[in-house]
This record gives structure tokens, C-alpha cells and sequence, in this order.
């Protein structure tokens, strides 16, 4: 599309040399002050912001364009379709990488997120998706079926810290039959224009799918939901976002009869038992550091049985100590900047006021790891809360946190019954509900775990606790994570709603009607009942002769 409006996006290396000069020219180019010329080399691209009717344009596109999608072959649309897009990620799989270290995001983690999308695509994830869409069976000369059919027009609004990888996600409701508007946030909209013009388009056209089926749009949130709101041609929204502007969006969804499809704040909890691996758990812990913490699905708060926890700390303390700041590119370089860090302190001094110890960490650093208060990195900073009991008093336990924090919850001594007991409750009591992970050897206390532990979209048992798995959800989940509706998070079933089938060759009515009761009692006692006026004239049991 053509605009006299741009969104300029600034190479993430610019932020780390002179982060408020790269931020002033960005506003400058945006407002129009700054004639844009030759454009220097901090900014890598620029993207046309949608006005209203650009938005209103990519809405009736999509809604001409979803009845004669959904009436394209399931096997097309959703296997065809999967195979077609994973060859064309996986060969731009290095470039993909690239544009999101130009945004911002450290290699390990733009390499993670392209692990994701490759594995939402695989054989084995669209082998599942194919088992929930259609399914028949044969009853007599009749077919049954029961399918999933799309919803419509799905609109789908992306996160400012992983939109692309959330964008991708959204692609999957092609697979259901609807057609998809995206908004590709001002923040970082060139992953998203890039992927979704440059290989979803080209899969599109090569099946042949009516155009407008897919919509990016680059704008402010505020005005394209409200939008989205307001026309009668949107069916669902996809909205991911802080966990009271989702429910409040969520009512305003309802009210104007959209179905909302909530991603929201994580508050992931780990359990650690007595017999876990200390080494391997800690290693999972240190996800908790991917992107300085801006992720909703990494560990955010541990609990560890009294026996495991002097070694699980020593391990974690070890291995926390070798994450450093660094340039994006850097392979090893896990954080990012936090250009404001005054929640991070605040929530510190809440946790230390509440009694917890900082193990490691707690301070702003420079980019080369110099402690310096008006450093734009955080260290990675460890507490240990010593007892359950007012555990959840603490900021850093109680919410998503959305920094580089990670409290330890240390239980205190008690039978391995009571303590089993004690976790499972602690773990299915926390308000928000994505991911949850188990690190124990015995076979006993893990199915406890997992027949009791109801809280949550996903539970991983001794893995990583942010690695992506097919068939598996990536999001979705329960509480202040997925709303009133939360469930995990397959965009090709929460964009579609179940419809039963029956095709039969030419049955009789009166059989169909009856069919139940001719197969108990036969074609003899088929007929209807007779009337009760009309029965024997023998008296009831207890009734005078």
C-alpha cells in the first residue's frame, strides 16, 4: 500500500551505540520533521501506517475473500498449504533470523521463535490439526461427519515483543478456511510484513486463493481494534496484550458479538522435586533470561523441595552468572535492553521488604557489563523466598514480572506427602495459567502431577520449559492468561466451531426417527406407543378389586 505516513524501523546495533539519538531520528522521520532523503544506515526500513479506511479497505477485502476460501479442499488448504509453507520457512529460515536480530531480538531467541514456526507447520502438527478438523464414520448406509468450520473474518493482533513469531501463529487460521487481517505493530512491523508478504502470499497464490484472504496492516492498536470492534464483518479477534487490558477487551469483544481470543501475561511456575536432575533443571531456569524476561511463556517463578534446593541453587547461581549483555548478533548474548527498568527495582525492594534474599544479580549494567544505575541492562537477578507461606505477597511471586527477575520459593521441611500436596495446590492457585514444567525422577509424583495440576494451557515434565514441541500448543492458556474462554491456543480450532453432518443415499424419515428404539425393541414394537386411556383394565398393585 501507498501512504504518505511511515513507520521507520530502526536497526537494533543503533539502540546499543546511542539510544536516544537513534530514537530521536525515528520520531523525527515519523512527524515529518526530518526530510527522509537518503536514509542513513540506522534505519533498515520503513513501513506505510494504515489510516481508517486502509483498515476498513483490508476488512471487506477479507470478507469477499473468506466464503470461496472456505470452500477450498480441507486437504488443500490445511496440508497443502502446511507442506508448501514450512519448505519456503525453512529456506528462509537464516533470513528470517536476520530481519528479527535487525528488530532486536538476541540470535538464540529469533532462532527459537523460527524453531516454532517450523515445528506449528511439521507433519506431525498437521497430522493432528487434520484428526481435530474432520473426522467421519459410518453408521448403516449413512456417512457422518464431524467437522470444524471456519468462522469467517479473523483479526489478529500481535504483541510489541514477538510479532512475528505471534503473526505466524495467526497464519494457521487460514488452515480453518477464514481470512486474516494483521496488524503489524509500529514497534516492530518489518519481521511481519516481511514473512507474510514474502513467503505466506506466494503459498497463497501458488493454490490459488482468492485474494484479500490475507491483510497486513501497519497502525497504532487503539484505533484498528476499535475498528475491528465496530464492523459487522469481523467475526473473531485474536488479542495479545497485559492481562487487564485483555479482560476488559475481552467484555467489549462479547458486547459486540465477537469471539475474543485472549494472550495474555504468564506467571509460569517450575517445580523442582527432591530427586530432580539439579544440573538440567537449572538449565531450564535460565530461560527465565531469553529477551531480559519480555516473554510471557518463560519460567517466572520456581518451587523446590527443601532436599534439592542448596544444590539447585548453587547449579543456577553458577550458570546465571555466565549470561552477559551483548550485541544481538552475538550468538551467545541471551538479554536484551529494558529502557525502563523502574518496575524492576521497585518489585526488588518489594521482594527484600517481604523477606527474600538476592542470591545474584540486581543491578543495571552497560552493554559491557559494567554495574552503572543508568545502564539499559538488567543483570539476571535470582531472590530466594525462604516458605510457602506468604510466598504470594511478593509482586515477583503474585505477577508476571517482564524482567530479568526470577524468585525461588524454597518450601519449607515436611513430609513428601504433605509437600506433593502442598505444590500441586500452590501450582493450580496461581491467577495466570500458560505453561507450567515438572522437574522429578519418580513416576509417582509425576502422575500426580500431571492428573491434578488443571491449571495451565501446557505442563512439561523434565524439558525445557519454552522449547517448542509438535502437535503441542505454543500459547493459550487459563485464568488471567487466556480469560473467561482461556484454553491452549490452536488458532485453527479457536477460529472455527464444530458442525455435525449426516449424508445419506435416501433414508426414511419414520426409520431416522426412531432408529434408537426400532434397534432395542425391534421392528415389531416400532410403531408408537398406545394410548395410555386404552390399557388393560387390570388393577394396579395396591389398588382395591
Amino acid at each position: 500500500m501507498s501512504g504518505s505516513d511511515w513507520v521507520y524501523v530502526l536497526d537494533s546495533e543503533s539502540l546499543l551505540d546511542d539510544v536516544f539519538a537513534s530514537l530521536r531520528l525515528k520520531r523525527q522521520l515519523e512527524q515529518g520533521r526530518t526530510a527522509p532523503g537518503e536514509l542513513p544506515p540506522a534505519i533498515v526500513g520503513k513501513v506505510a501506517k494504515a489510516d481508517r479506511e486502509t483498515v476498513e479497505l483490508a476488512v471487506k477485502a477479507a470478507a469477499a475473500a473468506a466464503p470461496e476460501w472456505c470452500a477450498v479442499p480441507l486437504d488443500t488448504r490445511l496440508v497443502r498449504f502446511a507442506e508448501l509453507l514450512r519448505v519456503r520457512l525453512a529456506d528462509r529460515a537464516r533470513d528470517i533470523a536476520r530481519v528479527l536480530v535487525q528488530e532486536g531480538h538476541p540470535l538464540p531467541l529469533a532462532r527459537w521463535q523460527v524453531s516454532g514456526m517450523l515445528d506449528a507447520f511439521g507433519p506431525e502438527s498437521v497430522a493432528f490439526y487434520r484428526s481435530r478438523m474432520l473426522q467421519e464414520f459410518t453408521h448403516g448406509e449413512r456417512r457422518l461427519q464431524v467437522r470444524r468450520q471456519p468462522d469467517g473474518v479473523v483479526c489478529l493482533n500481535p504483541p510489541q515483543n514477538a510479532p512475528l513469531s505471534s503473526a505466524v501463529l495467526g497464519v494457521t487460521s487460514l488452515m480453518a478456511g477464514n481470512s486474516l487481517v494483521v496488524r503489524a505493530p509500529r514497534s516492530g512491523p518489518l519481521g511481519v510484513m516481511y514473512v507474510l508478504q514474502e513467503i505466506v502470499v506466494p503459498v497463497l497464490e501458488e493454490l490459488g486463493a482468492p485474494a484479500g484472504v490475507l491483510n497486513v496492516v501497519c497502525g497504532d492498536p487503539a484505533p484498528m481494534l476499535n475498528t475491528w470492534l465496530e464492523s459487522p464483518e469481523v467475526d473473531d479477534i485474536i488479542y495479545f496484550g497485559s492481562s487487564e487490558n485483555g479482560i476488559a477487551f475481552e467484555k467489549r469483544c462479547v458486547e459486540h458479538g465477537k469471539k475474543p481470543i485472549l494472550e495474555l501475561a504468564g506467571n509460569d511456575v517450575v517445580t523442582v522435586w527432591k530427586d530432580a536432575d539439579a544440573a538440567l533443571a537449572a538449565e531450564a531456569l535460565t530461560e527465565s533470561f531469553y529477551g531480559s524476561g519480555q516473554l510471557c511463556m518463560i519460567p517466572n517463578q520456581v518451587l523446590v523441595h527443601p532436599d534439592v534446593a542448596p544444590a539447585l541453587l548453587d547449579e543456577l547461581t553458577r550458570q546465571v552468572r555466565r549470561i552477559r549483555p551483548g550485541r544481538p548478533g552475538d550468538p551467545d548474548v541471551l538479554l536484551t535492553p529494558v529502557l525502563r527498568n523502574e518496575k524492576f527495582f521497585q518489585c526488588l525492594e518489594d521482594a527484600r521488604a517481604k523477606g527474600a534474599e538476592v542470591l545474584c544479580g540486581g543491578n543495571a549494567m552497560q552493554l559491557d557489563g559494567t554495574r552503572d544505575p543508568y545502564g539499559i541492562f538488567l543483570e539476571p537477578t535470582v531472590l530466594v523466598v525462604r516458605g510457602l507461606a506468604g510466598a504470594r505477597e511478593m509482586d515477583a511471586v503474585r505477577h508476571e514480572t517482564f524482567f530479568p527477575l526470577l524468585p525461588v520459593v524454597v518450601a519449607e521441611p515436611a513430609s513428601d506427602e504433605e509437600l506433593l500436596r502442598l505444590f500441586t495446590e500452590f501450582v493450580d492457585s496461581n491467577a495466570y495459567g500458560l505453561r507450567n514444567s515438572l522437574w522429578a525422577r519418580d513416576p509417582a509424583v509425576v502422575e500426580h502431577f500431571t492428573a491434578r495440576v488443571r491449571n495451565g494451557g501446557l505442563l512439561k515434565v523434565n524439558d525445557s520449559h519454552i522449547g517448542f514441541l509438535p502437535c503441542l500448543p505454543t500459547h493459550g492458556g487459563t485464568g488471567l492468561t487466556g480469560g473467561v474462554f482461556g484454553e491452549a491456543n490452536y488458532p485453527i480450532l479457536r477460529t472455527s466451531h464444530i458442525q455435525g453432518v449426516s449424508i445419506s443415499s435416501g433414508s426414511r424419515p419414520r426409520d431416522a426417527v426412531f432408529g434408537a428404539w426400532r434397534a432395542l425393541f425391534g421392528d415389531a414394537d416400532a410403531s408408537e406407543p398406545r394410548d395410555a386411556g386404552a390399557a388393560d383394565a387390570r388393577p394396579s398393585h395396591g389398588a382395591a378389586s
